[in-house]
């Protein structure tokens, strides 16, 4: 398996991959709360923590819906494991089915987090807005008032899921 890149090295390569500080810093509030949810579970803490680091490393060529697969493609280019390739094409919302990935103008596949660790990093994702942690209701209710039930619902069940395996809800732990 390729080599997993330490934290240092995953910011390098956001930064190297053009990504401004506003998305290093997300990245970095984000790995902040992946890593505390991964601590209560049996997750890969070393992936989760690189994976987190370069979820959004998509940005550096688009910020609309098609960062994740944006992504996935330089990690591809850079030769990062294709585990952390997934965590980044998969890290939206809380994933995408095939159906909607094509409405979306995405490739028709599932973009559906599968891992324990793609799960922890779409869903610490949908947990920071603005720097800041927010609670899921906040973010369940952006997306209803979009007209997004299926999203709404997804990330409702991948909340519940992570909480019931951390043996709490994760609306409780603090950044």
């Amino acid at each position: 398996m390729p080599h997993i890149p330490n934290p240092k090295r995953c910011v390098e390569l956001l930064r190297e991959n053009g990504c401004s500080e506003a998305v290093v810093n997300h990245c970095k509030v984000v790995r902040d709360l992946a890593v505390q949810i991964a601590e209560k579970t049996n997750a890969n803490i070393e992936l989760v923590e690189a994976g987190a680091l370069l979820h959004d490393i998509g940005r550096s060529k688009t910020h609309g819906i098609k960062h994740g697969i944006e992504g996935a493609k330089i990690a591809r280019e850079i030769g990062l494991p294709e585990c952390i390739e997934l965590i980044i094409e998969r890290h939206l919302g809380a994933g995408i089915p095939k159906d909607e990935a094509v409405k979306l103008g995405l490739p028709a596949k599932d973009y559906i987090p599968k891992t324990m660790e793609e799960k922890i990093v779409a869903h610490a994702d949908n947990l920071i807005q603005n720097g800041k942690k927010q609670a899921i209701e906040k973010e369940v209710k952006k997306a209803l008032k979009k007209g997004k039930k299926k999203l709404a619902e997804r990330l409702i069940k991948l909340h519940t899921e992570l909480s019931d395996i951390c043996g709490m809800d994760l609306d409780e732990i603090t950044c």
